[in-house]
C-alpha cells in the first residue's frame, strides 16, 4: 500500500491528507498540537469543506474507520513509515516580519529521522528564497546530500477555503525540484489527486514568488475596490452595482469590497514579499500602500457604525452578523470582524456578535441569532453565513427600527425601501 506524511493539518493539510487516503493512500497525518490531533482522531474538525456530496467530517470518519488516515504526533514513527513527506507547516507574521520557527522546528524533526531516498515536498507559503537558503540547509545537518541522498521540492498551495478539494483535484499545481529526479518524485506524487496540469518551473524561487504575488494582487485589488466604494458613496451609488456593471466587460476583474482582508494568505503576501524586497534592496511601493490601505479598513467601518449611531440618535449597542474571515467561512485567523469589533468595544459599544460557523468562543459571542439582536436597533453584517438567516432579523427588531450596515451585499437599496429599514452600505 502507498503511503505519505503530511505534516500540517490545518485549513491545508487536513483536506490535501484526506485527498490521499480517499485515492487509497495510508496517510499519516501529524501536528504538534495534541488538541487538534485528539479532535480528528475522534472523527470531529470544524472546517466547512465538502467533496462529491459528502462533508470533510463524513469523509474523515471514514478514512479514520478503513485506516487510511492514521492522525498522530510522532514524526518518528510516520517518517518511518513513509518515503514520501509533505509540509503543510505555516509561517506566520508577527509585527510585520515574517518568523519561522516553525518551519524550522519541523525541518528538524524531519531532519533527525530523514533516510535516503525520502522525498520531501514543502507546500506552505513562504517568503522567497526559503526553501534553498532556510529549509534545505537545516535537512542537511542529517548529513545527507540533497540531490544525492533525498530530494527536495517546492509546490504552491493554491486552493481557497470551502474549495479545498476540488481545487486540489483541479487547479494547475505550480511546481520546482532541486534535481531532476526531485521534481520527477513531486510530479508523481501531485499526479496522484491532481488531475490538472503539473506546470514544472525552473526554480523553487520562481513558485514561491509566483505564489505570494497571486495573494499579493488580490490584496491590492480589494484595496482599490474599496477605495471606489469612498467615491461611490460620496456620489450616492451602490459599489456592488457599479461593480457588477464593470465586470461585464470581459477584460476586468474587480473583486467586491468588505471590511477588511482577513485569513492567513492575503493579509501576508506583501510581508513576505517585502522581507526579500528588504534584502536585496527593492522598494514595494504599491503593495504596501495597499497593504497599509487594507489594513485601515476595519476602522474606517468602525467609524461608519459610530456615525450612523449618532446620526439616527440610538444607543450603543450593534448586533454583529458573521465573525469569519470571509463568507461561508469558519476560519477566523486574523478576521477583520474581530479587529472592528475590537475597536468598537473601546469606543463605549456594546457588541453581541453571533456566528455559528465559528467554533472558537469570545466573550461577546452569543449562540443565537435571537440573542444578538434582543434590545438593539443596528445590525452590523460583516459575513455571510448558511447559518445566517438575514431575513429573520426583521422578526426580532421591527424594520422601522431596524439599521443595517450591510458590507457584503445581502440587501438592496429596494429592499430597504420596500420592507422599511434603513440601509448603509459601504
Amino acid at each position: 500500500m502507498n503511503s505519505v506524511c503530511v505534516i500540517g493539518l490545518g485549513y491545508v493539510g487536513l483536506p490535501l491528507a484526506l485527498s490521499f487516503a480517499m485515492k487509497g493512500y495510508k496517510v499519516y497525518g501529524v501536528d504538534s498540537n495534541p488538541d487538534l490531533i485528539g479532535e480528528l482522531k475522534r472523527g470531529e474538525t470544524h472546517h466547512l469543506e465538502s467533496y462529491k456530496g459528502k462533508t470533510i467530517q463524513e469523509i474523515l470518519r471514514q478514512q479514520l474507520q478503513n485506516g487510511n488516515f492514521v492522525p498522530m504526533l510522532d514524526y518518528k514513527e510516520a517518517l518511518g513509515a513513509c518515503e514520501d513527506i509533505i509540509v503543510t507547516v505555516p509561517i506566520p507574521v508577527y509585527g510585520g516580519k515574517p518568523y519561522y520557527e516553525y518551519l524550522i522546528l519541523c525541518a528538524r524533526e524531519i531532519k533527525e529521522n530523514l533516510r535516503p531516498g525520502q522525498l520531501i515536498l514543502l507546500r506552505s507559503t513562504v517568503v522567497p528564497g526559503t526553501t534553498r537558503n532556510i529549509f534545505l540547509p537545516v535537512l542537511e545537518e542529517s548529513g545527507l546530500k540533497c540531490g544525492r541522498d533525498f530530494y527536495l521540492a517546492y509546490a504552491s498551495e493554491r486552493i481557497a477555503e470551502g474549495r479545498a478539494f476540488e481545487e486540489f483535484e483541479n487547479m494547475p499545481t505550480a511546481l520546482a525540484g532541486f534535481c531532476e529526479v526531485s521534481t520527477e518524485r513531486a510530479v508523481d506524487l501531485i499526479k496522484v489527486i491532481c488531475r490538472a496540469e503539473v506546470v514544472v518551473a525552473s526554480s523553487f524561487e520562481v513558485v514561491e514568488t509566483a505564489k505570494v504575488i497571486e495573494n499579493l494582487q488580490r490584496d491590492i485589488n480589494i484595496a482599490m475596490v474599496n477605495e471606489f466604494e469612498r467615491f461611490t458613496k460620496a456620489m450616492n451609488l451602490d459599489i456592488f452595482e457599479v461593480i457588477k456593471v464593470a465586470n461585464t466587460h470581459k477584460r476586468v476583474n474587480l473583486l467586491y469590497p468588505g471590511p477588511g482582508v482577513g485569513g492567513f494568505c492575503i493579509p501576508n503576501a506583501f510581508y513576505y514579499l517585502n522581507a526579500k524586497a528588504e534584502e536585496i534592496g527593492v522598494e514595494l511601493k504599491l503593495s504596501k500602500t495597499a497593504r497599509m490601505f487594507n489594513e485601515g479598513i476595519p476602522a474606517y467601518i468602525s467609524d461608519l457604525v459610530i456615525k450612523t449611531m449618532e446620526k439616527y440618535s440610538t444607543s450603543k449597542k450593534v448586533a454583529v452578523l458573521g465573525i469569519a474571515m470571509k463568507d461561508y467561512s469558519s476560519d477566523d485567523r486574523l478576521s477583520p470582524a474581530l479587529e472592528i469589533i475590537e475597536i468598537l468595544r473601546q469606543r463605549g459599544v456594546e457588541v453581541k456578535a453571533f456566528d455559528p460557523a465559528v467554533k472558537k468562543e469570545y466573550e461577546f459571542k452569543v449562540n443565537t441569532l435571537q440573542e444578538a439582536l434582543e434590545k438593539v436597533e443596528v445590525v452590523l453584517i460583516l459575513a455571510r453565513q448558511h447559518g445566517i438567516d438575514f431575513e429573520k432579523i426583521f422578526e426580532f427588531i421591527p424594520p422601522q427600527k431596524a439599521i443595517v450596515i450591510d458590507t457584503r451585499d445581502v440587501f438592496t437599496s429596494k429592499q430597504a425601501q420596500e420592507k422599511g429599514f434603513v440601509l448603509e452600505k459601504i
